[in-house]
């Protein structure tokens, strides 16, 4: 069975430490040996700029890691495919790997929205608004006041629904999410789970879930430890909990996976890594119909790009 994964911080991880392997480091949750035991797998690669890092030089360390994609991971594996429309994915080869590249947070693009076109050309096709702080587009999902959209915001996703990608909600602000889900066309949080289950900041209470389904937006459930449970050492019943919860709510169409592996220091207990797809699969067929399964962790994602 096929996977699509919505976020790993893969690019992260290479640009902090460039002496890490990309082909089986074991500092990796995601390695290009265990994407490629997985055939026609499709990964979603985040660029994301630690807030560390002095917003002048924001745009650089994007341009850095992207370089790292092209030069570390597509010039060395050409198996690696990268995915810039949909009809790449049809294309792929029994041995093939689909990669996306997305934006974690428009702080890097300040308020000059053709450096978002510049990495719209080089193969971006989802761009989060936010990380969890505010920048010139939005409030992040840490920001007390609660604030939302810019105007300058409102552009950025008008440029978004232009070239048919993806909006990504998963850092916004509450309100952020409801002024952006408002304008977008193509919504997604590629990696956060349901508030009620678990009560953190970036997760997302049932009237956004409810919403997001009804523009026909996804969400990617997310294996981050504490976005999944309050109690310790998770495992992998708690993300099914997500799952269930989410169909419930009659999310069937709607719902996909966004690891975060190699952006979390912690894992749950039986994903601890790109790997252990098999084994949550065979976790998910105990619960739901092959057909079921299939969409929930490949073609649900696949059916949404409209690119």
């Amino acid at each position: 069975m096929r996977v699509f994964d919505a976020h790993c911080d893969m690019l992260f991880k290479l640009w902090r430490d460039p002496k890490i392997d990309v082909f089986e480091d074991k500092s990796l949750h995601v390695s290009i040996t265990k994407l490629k035991a997985m055939n026609k797998a499709i990964q979603c690669f985040a660029i994301f700029v630690p807030e560390d890092v002095p917003f002048n030089n924001r745009l650089s360390v994007v341009h850095s890691q992207i370089n790292i994609f092209f030069q570390k991971v597509l010039k060395r594996y050409p198996e690696i495919k990268l995915i810039k429309t949909k009809s790449d994915i049809d294309r792929l080869s029994e041995n093939d790997i689909g990669a996306i590249l997305t934006l974690e947070g428009c702080d890097a693009i300040g308020d000059q929205l053709e450096q978002l076109e510049i990495l719209y050309q080089l193969g971006v096709r989802s761009v989060g608004l936010t990380w969890n702080y505010a920048n010139l587009v939005a409030d992040g999902a840490n920001e007390k006041r609660n604030g939302g959209l810019t105007n300058f915001g409102r552009n950025v996703i008008n440029y978004l629904n232009g070239q048919r990608i993806w909006t990504d909600l998963s850092h916004t602000s509450e309100r952020s999410f409801w002024e952006a889900l408002e304008i977008a066309d193509y919504p997604i949080t590629s990696h956060s789970n349901v508030h009620m289950l678990c009560p953190h900041v970036r997760n997302l209470k049932d009237e956004q879930i409810l919403a997001l389904f009804k523009k026909n937006g996804m969400i990617g459930v997310t294996f981050v430890p504490f976005f999944t449970t309050n109690t310790p050492q998770p495992t992998i019943s708690d993300v099914l909990k997500h799952v269930d919860y989410l169909c419930a709510l009659g999310g069937e169409n709607h719902i996909g996976f966004g690891s975060d592996f190699d952006g979390i220091d912690e894992t749950i207990i039986g994903l601890e890594d790109y790997s252990c797809y098999y084994n949550f699969i065979n976790q998910l067929l105990n619960y739901y119909p092959q057909k079921i399964v299939n969409k929930l962790v490949y073609q649900n994602f696949i059916d949404n790009i409209s690119y």
